[in-house]
């Protein structure tokens, strides 16, 4: 049976990976897993203390497939996979996430002006007692930002839903030097790593 011929559950809010999902023609449903901390949060993604970036995204990702897997024996859905995946801008050993707020955005777009950083994304899938992962990690270069240009980028209210307050499909590609890995994990979902996964629970993309 053909990728075309199953389908799977994408726990993610985000347009993005809807997108890439949709560009290798992986059927899907969208599975929303708690995010506010005012209602118990499905997963914390806070770092642990000294916790290495890589193994931080891995974790996360796993975590949110768990999560996700038993959002489907809750509700009682058909038993379909379950992806997530998990992206973090890193700079040295600082692990930003989403910006809290504009002026959040305003500090980690000013610390990676003109500076080579990584890009992590982890991709998991849950089935069953089954969880599988891949980890994709690109370097980034970003041009030197002048204040008033990230401002003006901030004000856009872009960044504000964005690992490391930008995003390389958007108005931030104008900024953007170069790029050493996956464009696609740099969107939040490598679609390499994720046609990999899919194989090895038996829906082959080609």
């Amino acid at each position: 049976m053909s990728v075309l011929d199953k389908k799977i559950y994408l726990a993610s809010r985000s347009p993005r990976r809807r997108e890439l999902l949709a560009q290798i023609g992986v059927g899907f449903e969208v599975l929303l897993l708690r995010e506010d901390a005012a209602r118990s949060m499905d997963v914390d993604e806070t770092p642990l203390p000294n916790e290495d970036p890589h193994d931080y995204v891995l974790r996360i990702s796993r975590s949110k497939a768990e999560a996700g897997w038993q959002r489907v024996l809750q509700r009682r859905l058909p038993h379909h996979p379950v992806l997530v995946a998990d992206t973090a801008v890193v700079l040295g050993d600082r692990i930003m996430g989403k910006p809290a707020n504009r002026e959040a955005a305003v500090e980690m777009l000013s610390a990676l002006s003109g500076k080579r950083h990584e890009v992590l994304t982890a991709v998991a899938v849950a089935s069953c007692e089954r969880i599988e992962h891949r980890l994709s990690v690109s370097a980034v270069q970003l041009g030197k930002l002048t204040d008033h240009v990230i401002r003006r980028y901030v004000m856009s209210g872009e960044p504000l839903d964005k690992a490391g307050a930008y995003a390389v499909q958007g108005k931030a590609a104008a900024f953007i030097e170069k790029i050493e890995g996956s464009y696609s994990g740099v969107m939040g979902l490598p679609l390499y790593e994720t046609t990999q996964l899919l194989a090895q629970f038996g829906m082959d993309v080609l």
